[in-house]
């Protein structure tokens, strides 16, 4: 018997960087590697683009679906491992000026598929890789 999750979470982070910067640091493929990318990495950051991020036996495939410079990005993704997907989800980002700064919105909708991953590890995940973007942030000020 199969076991399907779903789930939705929104995750808010502030910036002390202008929107432009937040938007940079996804759209640049060597900043983006650096606080996302996995052992192996590659992102052709456009509408109808693809990010592949592997690490160990784990691939995140992201294709992206919709980009507004400076303001939001949306993309589908899938994580597997070999021969199984353990994931699937829709993730908008949203950044929104906020003084000098970017509040960064995230909202991802999961299909968690058999086990293979729940819901508040992909949440703790992803919270811990908006951080790492801080952190680049705030080395590149």
């Amino acid at each position: 018997m199969t076991d399907v999750k779903h789930s939705t979470f929104t995750l808010e982070r502030r910036y002390p960087a202008p929107p432009a910067r937040v938007f940079a640091a996804w759209a640049d493929p060597a900043a983006k590697a650096s606080w996302f990318g996995g052992s192996e990495y590659s992102l052709d950051f456009r509408v109808g683009g693809r990010e592949v991020n592997h690490g160990g036996d784990l691939t995140f495939t992201s294709d992206y679906h919709d980009i507004v410079d400076g303001e939001r990005i949306v993309y589908a993704s899938t994580l597997s491992r070999p021969d199984t997907v353990t994931t699937v989800s829709v993730t908008t980002v949203e950044l929104v000026p906020d003084g000098a700064g970017t509040r960064l919105v995230l909202t991802e909708q999961g299909t968690f598929l058999d086990g293979h991953e729940e819901p508040a590890w992909r949440e703790q995940g992803t919270g811990d890789w908006l951080d790492k973007l801080g952190a680049h942030l705030g080395a590149q000020a």
